[in-house]
């Protein structure tokens, strides 16, 4: 498996640059074409994940022809492009991916295209300081920035000037498109703040499938635990869940959180040794992660999504928790962060 895995990458690159007619014989002096006059056309545009879909819609308006690979319930963690993704990728002008190693193996082809196809990650605006290199994760940045809605705002920005970039005649339009866009998202980031105000600092701690939420959780002021690591490829042992388990009923939270594109089963057998241990905890809900909800639907938005985060988060661990569970100690005005 971890063979055919390697040659993934390789085989659908070499297809890309065939379909594309950009392969040039080894040695070849051949002078590169002109950029396409996109100002008398649309943009071609593919995207990763439903976050990136959405932002160069937003951003590019009716001036972008967008495509997105990723849809709802897609783990990005784990997608491999298909035979149809190559073939896509192949004729457009631009293609619009998170980075960071979000997109997997993916990511080696994006980064060998870029000579042929203008490729972007929407995260390299992101000034590195403020990323998250969790040490179980290689030395890597953790990629789900999207959670702090003031570094997706970052993303915004540098979504904004690429587009500027290949079509400067219509720059004004993606100027006010995104300037709108950053509006919104201003607001969301103050929702919030408010609504994670209504969980007892004691109560601010969230357990889910894999810690795709620790942005949101230094941004927003939670204690964050996931079962599985960064990347579900990582899975979880019968060690997590236990001393997962220790901490929930330690610190006595009511509720524990499924997420919509990760199988629901560690949640569960924690659930079950947290039952063990003489203490309930319920499933607060599921929460969206690596990819949005449902086209049409509130949640298939980034702003709904965010927004069904956060009030689920709130309604899980802010209530008086399950029947017969033994209430938090009152906390003092000593004890909010």
């Amino acid at each position: 498996m971890r063979f055919l895995r390697r040659r993934v990458a390789p085989i659908l690159l070499g297809a890309l640059l065939l379909v594309s007619g950009c392969e040039k014989p080894h040695g070849a002096g051949t002078v590169a074409p002109a950029p396409p006059d996109l100002s008398k056309r649309k943009i071609r545009v593919v995207t990763t994940i439903g976050m990136i879909t959405e932002m160069a819609e937003q951003v590019g308006g009716d001036r972008v022809d967008v495509k997105g690979l990723m849809g709802p319930g897609v783990d990005p963690h784990l997608y491999k492009a298909s035979e149809g993704d190559v073939i896509r990728m192949s004729s457009v002008d631009v293609v619009f991916y998170n980075g960071l190693h979000l997109e997997g193996k993916m990511s080696d082809i994006f980064e060998r295209m870029k000579s042929r196809i203008r490729t972007v990650a929407v995260t390299d605006g992101i000034d590195r300081e403020r990323l998250l290199r969790p040490s179980e994760f290689a030395g890597a940045y953790d990629p789900h920035v999207w959670f702090d809605v003031t570094l997706w705002m970052e993303a915004v920005k540098t979504m904004e000037k690429a587009l500027i970039e290949m079509d400067p005649t219509h720059g004004e339009l993606y100027r006010a498109n995104g300037g709108r866009y950053l509006e919104r998202l201003a607001e969301l980031d103050r929702y919030v703040r408010r609504e994670a105000e209504k969980v007892p600092p004691r109560r601010r701690l969230l357990c889910t499938a894999h810690d795709a939420f620790n942005y949101f959780g230094k941004a927003y002021g939670f204690q964050v635990r996931g079962l599985q690591g960064i990347s579900t490829v990582a899975e979880a042992g019968a060690a997590d869940i236990q001393a997962l388990a220790r901490l929930v009923v330690e610190s006595g939270i009511p509720a524990v959180f499924v997420e919509s594109s990760v199988p629901p089963r560690y949640i569960e057998a924690l659930q079950e040794a947290v039952a063990a241990r003489g203490f309930r905890v319920e499933i607060g809900g599921s929460l969206f992660s690596d990819a949005m909800g449902d086209p049409g639907t509130p949640e298939g938005t980034y702003v709904g999504m965010v927004r069904h985060n956060i009030d689920t988060i709130v309604g899980g661990l802010a209530g008086p928790g399950p029947p017969g569970q033994e209430a938090l100690p009152k906390e003092s005005g000593n004890d909010r962060r």
